[in-house]
Parts: structure tokens; sequence; C-alpha cells
């Protein structure tokens, strides 16, 4: 009977429709060619939206002097780009925090591919859209086939022409595309009446990419990639909604092989099919009980035929199933395929008769799918014929065993003969037929049906101690205890097979999940990529060896299961290869077969990371078959963790160029003006010097002096402390002495300032760096002297409480923005009021933060109670935690 439709929706599916949920939706205008219409389609349909009351802005547009585009624009939102200089150009992009700030329900955002103004928060165009969807926000966009990842080298292969500015496939298959299409002809006459290009680049466009034959070419791609997003599309909505029915727009094929000779012509017949139809194709192998008996031979084929499917550009799937037609009918109603070619070998009339035949239940029960018929050489591969698998008759411990429940049987029924009667005596007797069945299988199981019925017949059938039946109504029991053994056998066979699929597919998810348990936390690249050469290792019981790009060549090894291991010239030919193009090469592929190692790229989108080698200790097949798919698994996981890793490095290198950026910005604006002035200060005073030194002339220098060396001693500070080269000379500290010392050598940037000491001379010893305590205190005075009120009091205040010593530096001044009392502690960072309302390079608190953490203490920020007599201010405390605290001043021990 033909596989039902299941009628429950597909998980992924319902996943991915309900990861939409919440999100804005996109629609893509994709055009064959510039010129075609894409962005006037666009603000055409986002007119009728806005007249249908939708909230509609231009977050982007790009008229290219065109009237007709121009005019449609007057009437809508547009939000203002944002100015970005770079390499002293002024640039300008399209302003994403303003659009999310803005919040319409609709935001036309032209040319999908456009690379992003060096500084913004993401490289692409198509990843501020990612994150305006996620928002809620729908979008309306546009692009050319050529700017497809996946379409990129077949249009630069007839075009000579390889765009730069690429879109992931994924984007589109996301999308709703509508084609904006017009005939070859017609575009060639719209731009030769300069609608698309200036008259000059016109001419030079109409005898290069705009040529009759590239604008068809272009065309058909375009046609084709639409169709094939909205069959994916319908398919999701098909199997999230748990329908049945093939659901066709378009042909999908299926070449269904098997380990025996005449794959590779199925799947070539397959591939013509594919083309024919312009459809795509996939390579289905149905891994049924048997396939656990393969010979290594067989393993062989069915991974020679994976690989010319590849080849050949056909995806390749294996299905575990109980038989082969409802494995082949499962996969067929999950993938919605309209078309099965099958093979079909010469088989005897009695072969039929016991097994079936596949491709007569196939057509039988498949009424919806095309399916053909090819003839394929009969009998077994080539080395394989007379072959028996293993444990195919049964095994020697099962029949000895089996025998001797029999014997069990027949020595229980003896003694008890006298109060059974024969039909319960038989009733025993199902007993070591079952569990011969259920353990061994169906011929073992045959067999103790058999010795049961014989052993029933000898023993107590009269006569007895012969093998005649005199009762017909015995013949009956004999011939119960064979169907018994047969029924049980096959029931249980099926029964054990479906348990040996489950426990694989078991065995598989839990292999898998190992897998990513063990490395999704890694945060080291050489960890994760030896790690992940040991559990193929593990896992697959092959050689593995991980290699790629390294600092000293374009293709090293990275890790590898046996660290000995050497490329030889052939291996790193085919590693090469495989990193190059991003296709399989070495044995068992069709590139480089003469190396000992089958090489697979770990690919992230279109960039390859890294390339995978596996070799047989054995000096056999790498892989074998039904091994490909859990490889398969392994490799994309692998590529999952190496990217999330690369983008992680990336990030951190990001961070620290705009780090180093943003320091070298303040950096530059501390010498070009904090710094200038008191040289400005000095010079001037030293100007006047030869008309005599005046006490107030030496004063300014001194004083401006002393505020150039401070900054300069600031910088030096902060390139200790980026430079981790901050080294601590610990010992035990008076704070009284601390304080006194530091508010004397602080006295002139106090100036104007009346200071309270509040430090009580009991205070406990604490251990710390006395010359980083210096600078601390000293950078918390001048801050204080800075921003506090002219006149206002500073007082630095002691207090031991609950076993930790806090010194505090207070101030009466506008304070702190409240919610800010943390940023103030960042690298050139000053918040109250203009950059130039208060000197300073922002470097003081940030130093203090970097010495205190060195040291072992906490610093902290806070606003003074505005209830305190002389109003508010800010309150910069440094806390000594009751490890730093001397216990025992005798010895100058901590607790």
């Amino acid at each position: 009977m033909p596989a039902p439709a299941s009628g429950r929706p597909d998980p992924d599916a319902l996943l991915r429709t309900t990861a939409q949920e919440g999100t804005g939706r996109l629609k893509i205008f994709l055009g064959a060619a510039p010129g075609v219409g894409k962005t006037y389609e666009m603000l055409s349909e986002g007119a009728a939206r806005r007249r249908d009351g939708v909230d509609v802005v231009i977050g982007v547009v790009e008229t290219h002097g065109r009237a007709e585009t121009e005019a449609l624009i007057r009437g809508h939102e547009v939000i203002p780009r944002r100015a970005v200089s770079y390499e002293g150009r002024t640039l300008h992009d399209m302003d994403l925090d303003a659009i999310l700030a803005r919040a319409p329900r609709l935001v036309l955002v032209d040319e999908l591919a456009h690379t992003n103004a060096p500084g913004g928060r993401h490289a692409k165009r198509y990843q501020d859209i990612e994150e305006l969807l996620a928002a809620g926000i729908d979008v309306y966009s546009t692009v050319n086939i050529q700017h497809v990842e996946s379409l990129n080298d077949v249009v630069a292969s007839f075009t000579r022409v390889r765009v730069r500015e690429t879109v992931p496939d994924s984007i589109l298959e996301a999308a709703e595309i509508e084609v904006v299409d017009i005939p070859p002809d017609e575009l060639i006459e719209r731009l030769k009446a300069g609608k698309v290009y200036l008259p000059q680049e016109a001419t030079r466009a109409l005898g290069h990419f705009f040529s009759r034959s590239n604008l068809s070419a272009l065309r058909e791609l375009a046609l084709r990639r639409a169709a094939q997003a909205v069959d994916a599309r319908m398919l999701d909505d098909v199997r999230a909604l748990g329908l049945g029915g093939t659901w066709a727009g378009g042909d999908r094929i299926v070449v269904a092989i098997s380990e025996l000779p005449g794959a590779d012509g199925l799947i070539r017949a397959a591939k013509r099919i594919a083309d024919g139809l312009r459809g795509p194709w996939t390579t289905l192998f149905v891994e049924t009980p048997r396939a656990a008996h393969f010979t290594d031979a067989q393993h062989a084929s069915v991974a020679a035929a994976m690989t010319l499917a590849t080849q050949l550009g056909g995806a390749v799937a294996t299905v575990p199933a109980p038989t082969v037609v409802e494995g082949i009918q499962s996969f067929l109603a999950d993938s919605r395929a309209t078309q099965l070619v099958l093979g079909k070998s010469h088989r005897s009339r009695w072969f039929e008769l016991r097994h079936g035949s596949v491709v007569d239940r196939l057509i039988r029960d498949t009424p919806d799918v095309t399916v053909h018929v090819l003839p394929v050489p009969a009998g077994a591969a080539p080395g394989q014929r007379g072959a028996r698998r293993p444990g195919h008759w049964g095994t020697p411990a099962g029949y000895a065993v089996t025998s001797a429940m029999v014997a069990g049987v027949t020595a229980a029924a003896s003694a008890l003969f006298h109060v059974l009667d024969l039909g319960n005596v038989a009733l025993l007797y199902l007993l070591p037929v079952m569990a011969a069945a259920s353990l061994y299988g169906l011929r073992t199981g045959l067999y103790a049906g058999f010795a049961s019925s014989l052993a029933y017949n000898f023993f107590f059938l009269p006569p007895v101690g012969t093998l005649s039946i005199n009762n017909p109504e015995n013949i009956v029991s004999v011939f119960v205890l064979m169907g018994i053994a047969i029924a049980t056998s096959q029931l249980t066979a099926r029964v054990r097979a479906q348990a040996d699929l489950a426990a694989a597919s078991a065995r598989t998810n839990a292999t898998l999940a190992g897998f990513l348990r063990q490395i999704a936390g890694v945060t080291d690249t050489d960890r994760a990529a030896q790690m992940i050469c040991d559990d193929v290792r593990r896992l697959l019981g092959v050689q593995a060896i991980l290699l790629g790009p390294t600092a000293d060549t374009h293709l090293g090894i990275i890790a590898a299961s046996d660290p000995a291991y050497r490329l030889d010239t052939v291996d790193a030919a085919a590693a090469g290869w495989t990193l190059d193009t991003g296709q399989p090469a070495g044995k068992g592929s069709g590139t480089l077969a003469a190396s000992e190692w089958l090489f697979q790229p770990l690919k992230a989108g279109e960039r390859i990371l890294a390339v995978l080698g596996v070799a047989s200790d054995s000096a056999g097949d790498p892989v074998r078959a039904d091994q490909l798919p859990l490889l398969s698994s392994l490799i994309d996981q692998s590529a999952l963790v190496l990217e999330r890793l690369r983008l992680q490095t990336e990030m951190r290198d990001v961070d620290a160029v705009r780090t180093r950026d943003r320091l070298r910005a303040a950096l530059l604006s501390s010498v070009s003006h904090d710094l200038r002035t008191p040289l400005t200060a000095v010079i001037a005073a030293a100007d006047q010097l030869p008309g005599g030194a005046t006490p107030e002339l030496i004063a300014t220098i001194r004083a401006e002096s002393a505020r150039l060396n401070r900054f300069v001693s600031n910088l030096l500070d902060m390139a200790r402390i980026e430079a981790g080269a901050i080294r601590l000379n610990v010992e035990a500290t008076d704070l009284s002495d601390a304080v006194t010392g530091a508010a004397h050598d602080a006295r002139r940037a106090l100036e104007g300032h009346a200071v309270r000491l509040d430090v009580p001379p009991d205070l406990p010893l604490v251990r710390v760096d006395p010359q980083l305590l210096h600078h601390c205190l000293l950078n918390l005075l001048d801050n204080a002297g800075r921003y506090g009120d002219p006149g206002s009091e500073i007082v630095i205040e002691g207090r031991n409480r609950f076993g930790e010593v806090r010194l505090s530096v207070l101030d009466r001044g506008p304070g702190l923005p409240p919610g800010q009392e943390a940023a103030v502690f960042e690298t050139f960072t000053r918040l109250a009021g203009s950059d130039r309302a208060v000197g300073g390079t922002g470097l003081g608190l940030a130093i203090v933060k970097a010495f205190a953490d060195a040291m072992g203490m906490t610093v902290e920020a806070a606003n003074r109670s505005e209830d305190d007599a002389g109003g508010g201010g800010a309150c910069f405390t440094l806390a000594f935690p009751p490890a730093l605290i001397v216990r025992d001043p005798s010895t100058g021990n901590a607790a």
C-alpha cells in the first residue's frame, strides 16, 4: 500500500515557521541585470502600501539620476543617511539606528548586496536588514541575480565579470521573491536610450556585460532561482501543516541505488532526466538491517556511487528503514518527489515469488510519482558471488542453546507427563520456539520448531519412541509448532530490525550530542581542532587530520590523531585542492584518488575554514557507506564550532582595533589640547624670563611643568597597564601617612579648596604597593580638585567597618550622571559637560581602577546625598578587603 501522509507537521518546518513569528517580513525584488526596474517596482509597491495606510519610510534608495525613479520618492518619508568619514572622504550610508528608533511598519532599502562604509555596526547591508527584521520591521529590498553567492561563479563564467558584493542564499530562502523582468531587447533599448547608464558607459556595457546572450542567460538564472525559492517556501508550508501529496510546482527527481552493480548508470540517467526537466535531484540509499552485513566491497560500491552523485551536482541521502520499499516511500513523501529512477535486474520467478519485486510494489503503491525503470546487470558484484553474510544461517552457539532448551523442555514434560495431557505438552514446546526465534533469528527459530516437533513426536505421540503418528489429530500439533515457529520468527525478525534501526539512530544522535557537548564549551581553536581529530578517530575508527591555513604556510597541519603524521606530495596536493575548491579529494573521490586519505572541506557558508582528512588503518576505504551520514554530520558540526571560534577571534580583534582607534583619537585630542595648554604657559613664561625672573613666573613654570609631568605620567602608567607590565612591591602601609603624603603632593591641584583629613590614626595597616596607592590617591584628589565647586571642601575619610577598610575622597560638585557611576572608570572618559570644560586626559580614574585591581582592591564611585550639609557631590572609595588588612603589626602579615 502507498505510504500514507502522516498528517503530523514536520518539526523542523514548524521551528522555522515559529522562528519567523514576531519578526519582520522580507520581500526581495530580483532582477537579471541593472536597469530592469527593480527600484522603480519597489517604490511603486511601497507607495501603494502607503496609500493603504501602512507606515512606510525610505531607508536608502539609489536613483542613479533616473527622473522617473526620483519622482516616486516624492511623498515618502526619507530617513536621512549618516555621514561617515573614511580616508579623507565623507561617505553616506543608511542610518540603521535612526530607522530602529523611528520603528516604521515597512522600510524600503535598495541594493541588498551593498557593502557598508567602515565604522558601521555591520559590514554588509543585508546584515542591517536582518537586524531590522529581528525588530519586527518589514523590509523591501532589491538585488540582481549575479550578487547571489551560489550563482556568482556561474555568472562570471559567461559574463567574464565577477562581482565582489554577494549575499548568502539563506537570505533569499527566507524571503518572498518578486522577479522584475523585461525582455533582453527591451533592456538593450533602455540602455541605448541612456536610462541605465551614461551614454559613454552604455556603449561600453553593450559590448560586454549587456550582450543579448548574457542577458538571456541571466534572465533564465533569475527565473529559475525565484522558482526554487518559491518551491522551498511552499514545501516548508506544506511540511509545517503536515499535508500529504507531492505539491509539485516543478519536478523533483530521486534515484534509488543499492550495493549491486549498475548504480553509476542509474545516477547518470537521473542526472540527464534532471537536466532535461531542470529540477533538483537526489541519490537515495536505503539502509536496511542487511546493510550491517555488507562486505567491504559492497560498502565501497555504495560510497563510490554517492561520490559520483556529488560530483555530478546532485544531493545525496541515506535513510534507515526496515525494508527498501518503506524507505523509498518515506523519502518520496518527505521530499515531495515527482520522479523516481529505479534499476531492475533479471530475477528468477522463484526469487520474485519468495521476495517479491521492489519495482512492482513501488509502481503499484506510489501512484503520484512517475517511476523510471532501467535495466541493470543481474547478480552480485564482482568478487561477491556466493558470499554468505556473517550470521545469515545463525551461529553455532545459537543452535547449541536452542538444542539445550528443547532438551530441557522435553525433560520437564517427561517429568510432568502424568499430570499433563498431550495438548499442554505441545504448548510447552512453544517456549523454545519463541525464545530461539527472538534471540537468534528466523533460521534458528525454524530449527527450534523442527527439533520441537521431532521431540514431541518421538517422546510423547503414540507410538512412543518412533517418528510415526497414529492419530491424525496429532499431525495438526506438529504443523502448528512449525507454523508458530515461522510466524514468531518473522515477527521477531521484523521487531529486531526495527529495534536495530532505532538503536543505530539513537547511537548516532547520542554520538553527535556527546561530540557537541564536549566541543561546545571550547574557546581555544587549537584545542577544538585536536578534539575534532580525536573524536572522529574514536567514533569512526579512522585516522584523522585537520589542515588549513597557518601563520607559516597556505596549508599546514592544525591537528592530527597521530601527531607524528606528515603529508606526502600526493596527500598535500589532494588536501590543497579541497581547500582551494571546496570539493572532496583523495581516496574514494574522483580527484587525486591515489592518495590514501579522503579529504573533506569544513565550510561555513561559502567560506572554507579547514580540511578534514580521514584514512583507514588497514589501507582500505577511509569510510564505509553506512558511516557517511555520521561523518557528514561531524563535519557540519565541526565547521560550526570552528566558525564560532573564528568569529569570536575576529570580534576580539575588532574590539581591540576599535579600542586602539578610540585611544588614538583620545590621545591625539589630549595631546593637542590638554598637553599643549601647560606647554603654552611654560613657553610664555620662558619668553618673559629675559626681563627678569619674578616669583610669579617661576611659580607658573613649576606649576605647569608639574601639570605636564602628571599628564605624561598618566600616559606612561596607562601604557604599562595596557602592556600588563605592572610590577607590585607589596609592604605593610600606614594609611594615615599615605593620605598625608598624597594631600601634600596634590596641593597644587587642590588649590582653592579646603582639605579635611578624617583618617583615624588607629586604622590598621594594609598590605599594598605604596607607590601605586600614592598614584591612586593623587589621581582621586586631582579629580576632586578639578570637578569640585570652587572654594568647596574636599574630605579624605577613612573607616574600618565589618572587617573592611574603606578610604573615600568626597567633593562638593556636580556629581555623576545617574546610572553612569561605573562608566567614569573607562579610559578617556569625561562624563560631565564638554570635554573642554574641565582639563584632563580622562585617564586618571581608569588608572586608579587598574592599579586597584592589580593590588586586589576595589574602587567605587557614587553620588553624595543631597541631604548632606553643603549639598551633593561625588564620592570615590578605595575598599581594602580583609585579605589585605594586617592583623599582626609585628610581622606585617595580613589576615
